[in-house]
């Protein structure tokens, strides 16, 4: 019971920090403004970490390698604080494999979520900085299912199809990450 509840503060810790880290980089190759709440929550658990580590990574591009390297070193250290937690019994051979499967899920559980609030707020219609961000930021992934889906009687079904989408690439990811663990 004890590793259950140890285990289970780690992920939401390391969830929440991986998942900051990737929406940094995320926002930043679709050019969304960080001057909103959303942008501050984002510099505020992500800096302490993603700062140092810019001059040892450099960016490619539009794309900031030292967020995706934080986000990968948190995974890291989630799966080896596990590790250290079981007893050290399996060797280190698959911490790496185990910590890009994490920052995977975690990424695909992000998207998730964010669909799940731009569903929301399309609901209530609220005009908020927020919710333009979460537009700003979900328009990527339902255009494409959008171009082949028209609307059902004025409603649009693309962030249902992207979320079961998204399930499915869960699903795969699983097992996939059971099949590296035999």
């Amino acid at each position: 019971m004890l590793f259950q509840i140890l285990s289970f503060l780690l992920d939401v810790a390391s969830g929440l920090l991986t998942g900051a880290c990737l929406l940094r980089l995320y926002m930043q190759l679709q050019r969304v403004s960080f001057a909103n709440p959303v942008g501050r929550l984002v510099f505020a658990l992500s800096d302490w970490l993603v700062l140092p580590l810019r001059k040892l990574v450099p960016s490619a591009g539009r794309w900031d390698l030292s967020c995706l390297a934080a986000a990968l070193l948190l995974q890291l250290v989630q799966y080896l604080l596990l590790w250290l937690l079981v007893g050290g019994g399996m060797g280190l051979a698959w911490l790496p494999w185990m910590a890009l499967f994490g920052l995977a899920r975690v990424a695909v559980s992000g998207l998730m979520g964010l669909l799940i609030v731009y569903a929301v707020l399309s609901w209530v219609q609220t005009r908020s900085p927020i919710s333009d961000v979460i537009t700003r930021l979900c328009e990527p992934l339902l255009r494409p299912v959008r171009r082949v889906l028209p609307l059902l009687g004025g409603v649009d079904l693309s962030p249902l199809v992207v979320l079961v989408l998204l399930q499915v690439v869960m699903i795969v990811l699983g097992h996939l990450q059971a099949s590296v663990m035999m």
